[in-house]
């Protein structure tokens, strides 16, 4: 194929960035993850993974199941979506906890022979293009692409190669004409599975508005590896439409917009346009300012408060990383924690799975459970989100180490031809207090550590070897340097601060209204009443789980919205209230 390969550093880089495995970490401009293969993650997170990965490997995502023939209510609408979500999953989460997963080889030696004779699933694609069959081959593709990094199997490469040359090719010259005007979509149907609508200019639409753009993200990764001239073509015809979109105006579905600027943020660290940067940081604003709840789930569509969907969650922690990762700017890293706390840990349900809540904010001062698990989409993606929460413990660039987030966890850090054994203990989110033990595995080194200190902490200490340090506090982090000759002992502590916060969402939550905060998690109160306040409350924490909310005289009850695998989290008997009004 002509112009097959971008030369070897230039692909090194580009791997690196989508969070691929590369066999030698070079240099970088930015940060780095460090690879899924140097953390041994213990504690919740780890709880979670698991959790999740069991419900991956229950029955109905084995390999007899897992394709869209079996599921025709929802997966013959999608062809590729719950097949490419299943084994993007499955490969992330085996590298991120180091579990074999039992029945991925099986899959991935089914699906060839579930292919069209063009090499993809679903109908030959004739006059009319569906952008649901586009969409779920963007997720088959990033599985594809990811399996590929992971194993090198040349017969992978094959079938990205043949969904790119005989499902997306064909398509170009028809993107500059897929409907983004308010009155070509019917912008108020659809449900949680979406489903197709209207034909226009030979597109059928779907009920997800702008779904079409989750295939770009499949089709740039694809381009990382098989870069050719036509490919380039097509991606920035896609990428010239996706701009021009009014998200608000058309009511776009957020999880398909977040899902297309991640496309963006990866061709932009392929081609260099910091252009393509400033038009994701304007719509992820869009989205951070009219598209989030009050404990940071997402509408659904723009402007349709109807229910939060985790496929669109994981998106937003995702990219609020990747964004913090290229500008340094430490409200991404705010938003990512806040996200991952109060909307990750919720939505994941007893069983592993991930499903669906109600909108707190514009009707509802009370966060409800919507749907239990969105098995066929939203249960996959968290498989995703969770191991890029496990790699996104540690990140090197240069002799820096940055720790963004604080899990208990194991690492062997890579840095300047030197390799540290790490060892992490924290209470975070619960406390401020976090303990590291850095020992050198081969030679020495000097570091400098940079540790993501938000605005909830405060009254910082470092101690090194039982002896307080001097430490900068700029960035948003508090940094440090250290020369690792022998093994080190660090232990950080802060406060965290418990306050009331005004709506995130100041368009379209009650005005009024207001949130109460302890460190990074929304506190809520699961009384029979809904609770006023006739002055500003007084939060005090009585444990881990427990807070009590003093209003004069009246004293409540108050606990977190993230909450661990907890079986009182279903259907029709679960709520908590998250929003209050002053008498």
């Amino acid at each position: 194929m002509k112009n097959s390969f971008f030369p070897l550093i230039l692909l090194v880089a580009i791997l690196s960035f989508v969070s691929c495995e590369p066999e030698n970490k070079p240099t970088s401009a930015i940060p780095v993850p460090v690879n899924f293969s140097e953390i041994t993650m213990q504690g919740e997170l780890l709880k979670r993974s698991m959790k999740n990965f069991d419900r991956l490997e229950d029955d109905l995502y084995q390999p007899g199941n897992i394709f869209s023939d079996k599921h025709p209510t929802i997966s013959l609408e999608w062809p590729g979506d719950f097949e490419g979500r299943t084994i993007l999953a499955l490969v992330l989460q085996a590298q991120a906890t180091h579990r074999p997963p039992v029945y991925l080889d099986e899959i991935m030696r089914i699906l060839p022979l579930k292919f069209n004779t063009a090499g993809y699933l679903g109908a030959i694609q004739g006059d009319t293009i569906n952008e649901q069959q586009l969409s779920g081959h963007g997720w088959l593709l990033r599985g594809l692409c990811e399996y590929y990094i992971w194993k090198k199997d040349e017969k992978v490469k094959k079938y990205i190669q043949d969904i790119i040359q005989n499902l997306a090719l064909p398509t170009r010259g028809h993107h500059k004409d897929y409907p983004i005007m308010p009155e070509e979509r019917k912008s108020n149907v659809g449900e949680m599975a979406g489903t197709s609508q209207n034909v226009i200019n030979n597109w059928l639409l779907s009920s997800d508005i702008g779904c079409d753009f989750v295939f770009l993200d499949g089709i740039v990764q694809a381009y990382g590896f098989f870069p050719t001239p036509e490919l380039k073509s097509l991606i920035d015809e896609m990428i010239a439409r996706f701009l021009q979109i009014d998200l608000v105006a058309i009511k776009a579905q957020t999880h398909a917009t977040l899902t297309g600027l991640r496309a963006l943020m990866r061709y932009d660290e392929i081609t260099g346009d910091q252009q393509l940067l400033n038009e994701v940081i304007k719509r992820y604003q869009i989205y951070r300012k009219q598209g989030i709840t009050e404990n940071y789930e997402n509408f659904n569509w723009f402007c349709r408060p109807e229910w939060t969907e985790p496929c669109a969650i994981i998106d937003s922690y995702i990219l609020a990383v990747q964004l913090w990762q290229k500008t340094g700017d430490a409200e991404y890293l705010r938003d990512a924690h806040l996200i991952y706390y109060n909307a990750i840990c919720h939505t994941q349900r007893e069983n592993g799975g991930f499903g669906c809540d109600n909108c707190t904010g514009p009707v509802d001062l009370q966060l409800k459970v919507k749907a239990y698990e969105a098995y066929w989409c939203c249960t996959m993606r968290g498989g995703e989100g969770l191991a890029r929460a496990i790699q996104y413990n540690y990140f090197t660039k240069d002799d820096n180490l940055y720790i963004p987030f604080f899990h208990t966890s194991a690492a062997t850090i890579s840095m300047g031809g030197n390799q540290l054994m790490l060892q992490e203990t924290t209470g975070y989110p619960f406390n401020g207090r976090t303990s590291f033990t850095i020992e050198p595995k081969s030679g020495h080194a000097k570091i400098m550590v940079h540790l993501f200190a938000p605005s909830w902490t405060t009254h910082h200490e470092i101690r090194v070897n039982q002896k307080s340090i001097h430490f900068k506090q700029e960035n948003g982090f508090i940094s440090f340097p250290l020369k690792v000759d022998e093994t080190l002992n660090i232990e950080w502590t802060c406060e965290l601060v418990s306050q009331t916060r005004e709506p995130e969402n100041t368009l379209n939550t009650q005005k009024g209204s207001f949130a109460i905060m302890y460190g990074p998690l929304v506190l809520g109160y699961d009384g029979p009443d809904q609770v006023t306040f006739s002055e500003k409350p007084v939060i005090r924490q009585l444990d881990d789980s427990n807070y009590e909310v003093s209003d004069k005289n009246l004293i409540y009850n108050f606990n977190s919205v993230y909450q661990l695998l907890d079986p009182k989290v279903k259907e029709n008997t679960y709520q908590k209230q998250v929003l209050f009004l002053y008498k």
